[in-house]
Parts: structure tokens; C-alpha cells; sequence
């Protein structure tokens, strides 16, 4: 057992908190971007953490994967910052987003795809600030998107649906001032 299971000593009936899902749900990012897991094996194993209801349910989850509690601090689980100054950034592929990640663009852009992306929980929220820049969002098709943010001689858009009910939240805050923040839906293959 590592910090980030159920502790050892814990009564495997008791009910399973929000911590303590989350931070299975951290252990399967791990395994999915040290490609341990397959991208369908992490969805099944992420809708099992998340349908747990106590801690015997959530151990199974992560028992065939390495003790990862060395690594733990190099999981960026918590906040996570990209910023596009006078440039050009595009995050794609297979990263680990933070469970809240600051996006901000100066006079340039910024461009991030979150559809292929390990989200270290059911819930993220993305500041998105913009400055007389562009910053691009691409998010998982199932994904619902709240947006909180503002604007000031700016586009602000959100394209794609609504998402699925059971899927990933992704809560926008921040503005966008003379700029242009765009969210599309993906199309995971």
C-alpha cells in the first residue's frame, strides 16, 4: 500500500471519500501516461473509482500497478501553469493536467487539447486568461463545461453540445480582455 491507497489499517466497509478517490483516480493518470494502461482500461478503471463506494471497492482498482509513492510529488495533481508570452505554445497528445491549471495568453497563443489528456479527477477548472492572445481548448467529447469567466472587447465560445452526464467537469474561469478564448468538443478515436 502507498499514500495514495486506502490505508492499510483502514476497515475495508468504510465509505470511500472524495480524497481518497482522487487520489486512485492520480495513481491511474500515472499508469496511463507511463503507458501501464490502455486508454480504455483507464476509462473502465476511472468509472469504477468514481462508482465506489468503499474502500475495499477502490483497492482492486490499482492492485496490479507499481507503488508509485516515490513518484508522488512529481505528479502534477494540484496546479499546473502554461503561459504563451509574445509566442506560441500547443500542448497535445498525452500529458497529465493539473486539477487546476492556469492558461494565459499575451499577445500570443495558446492552443490545448485536453481530449487525450489524463485529468487527475472528475472536476477541473481551468483559469484561462487572454490578453490580446488567442487560446484554443480542445476538451473529451463526454466532458461538460461551465463557464464562469469574462470578457471585455473579447469572443468567448463554447462549441461542441453539452457532453454526457457521467462525463469529466470542466469548470473556465478568468477573462479575456481584447483576446479570444475558444472551447471545441473532441473526437476521441
Amino acid at each position: 500500500m502507498t499514500y495514495l491507497t486506502p490505508y492499510a489499517g483502514d476497515d475495508p466497509a468504510q465509505r470511500a471519500s472524495d480524497a481518497d478517490r482522487d487520489r486512485i483516480a492520480a495513481v491511474l493518470g500515472e499508469a496511463l501516461a507511463t503507458g501501464r494502461l490502455t486508454s480504455l482500461e483507464h476509462a473502465d478503471r476511472l468509472d469504477g473509482v468514481y462508482h465506489a463506494v468503499t474502500l475495499g471497492e477502490l483497492v482492486p482498482l490499482i492492485r496490479d500497478l507499481p507503488d508509485v509513492s516515490g513518484q508522488a510529488s512529481a505528479l502534477p495533481t494540484d496546479r499546473l501553469r502554461i503561459s504563451a508570452v509574445f509566442s506560441k505554445i500547443i500542448r497535445r497528445g498525452r500529458w497529465i493536467a493539473g486539477r487546476r491549471t492556469e492558461l494565459s495568453a499575451v499577445f500570443g497563443a495558446l492552443i490545448v487539447d485536453l481530449d487525450e489528456a489524463v485529468l487527475p479527477g472528475r472536476e477541473v477548472t481551468l483559469e484561462v486568461n487572454s490578453f490580446c492572445g488567442k487560446i484554443i481548448i480542445t476538451v473529451p467529447p463526454d466532458a461538460r463545461v461551465i463557464d464562469q469567466g469574462g470578457t471585455v472587447f473579447s469572443k468567448r465560445a463554447i462549441s461542441g453540445g453539452d457532453g454526457a452526464e457521467n462525463g469529466p467537469l470542466i469548470r473556465l474561469t478568468g477573462n479575456a480582455r481584447f483576446g479570444k478564448i475558444v472551447v471545441y468538443r473532441g473526437t476521441r478515436r
